[in-house]
């Protein structure tokens, strides 16, 4: 069986995480279920200069994206790549993802901006990304979530205490520097490899403590 994750992007700062992930979700060969919000569209744009449509969402210019202090290979999107990507509007209840009865691996939800942290751990489901993240919670599937907000206030932390005792995996974008930190990339890298790890996907992001 063909792995399937979900992968929600929200107005959270950090939307070059999210386009890496992506690219490595789709290299791995999984299945790929992918909903942003109308933030984290505007988050995309000032931070990556990429325009996403909600309504017409093309993939190929966010999945591509390479910074200008990149120095890796930018990544290719391919017609393979495409067949296994599925997008869904933030407003459509009536996706598959909306539903427990839809199977999935895990759900991610990077970056994951502190009014989808609350939504989702009062379940309030005021959009697909809130509705499919309470199914991951209510089916005991792996759920990840990616703040990146500093300092934290004490709402947000006791949201993310109340998802974690929940089952959630809190996964803050706080990248490590043990790893042989070359370039930004290597930070990047090492906070996609972690969220990688925790689907379960095999990766080689970040070279491993003892390696």
């Amino acid at each position: 069986m063909t792995a399937c994750y979900v992968l929600a992007i929200t107005g959270a700062s950090g939307a070059i995480y999210s386009s890496r992930l992506l690219a490595a979700l789709l290299e791995s060969g999984a299945d790929v279920h992918v909903t942003v919000s109308p933030s984290g569209v505007a988050v995309v744009k000032q931070e990556l200069d990429v325009a996403l449509s909600l309504s017409r969402f093309d993939p190929q210019p966010f999945v591509e994206y390479k910074p200008p202090w990149s120095q890796r290979s930018p990544f290719t999107l391919t017609s393979e790549h495409q067949s296994h990507l599925h997008y869904h509007h933030y407003e459509d209840y009536m996706t598959p993802i909306a539903s427990g009865s839809f199977l999935t691996s895990a759900m991610i939800v990077c970056p994951c901006s502190g009014s989808t942290l609350a939504g989702i751990a009062h379940a309030t489901s005021s959009n697909l990304i809130q509705r499919a993240a309470e199914v991951h919670l209510k089916e005991h599937r792996k759920l990840v979530l990616v703040p990146r907000e500093t300092p934290l206030s004490v709402f947000a932390l006791e949201n993310m205490q109340r998802l974690a005792a929940a089952g959630a995996v809190i996964l803050p974008a706080m990248p490590g520097w043990y790893h042989g930190v070359d370039s930004l990339d290597s930070l990047v890298d090492f906070v996609v490899g972690r969220i990688l790890d925790q689907v379960g996907v095999d990766n080689k992001s970040i070279r491993r403590w003892g390696e």
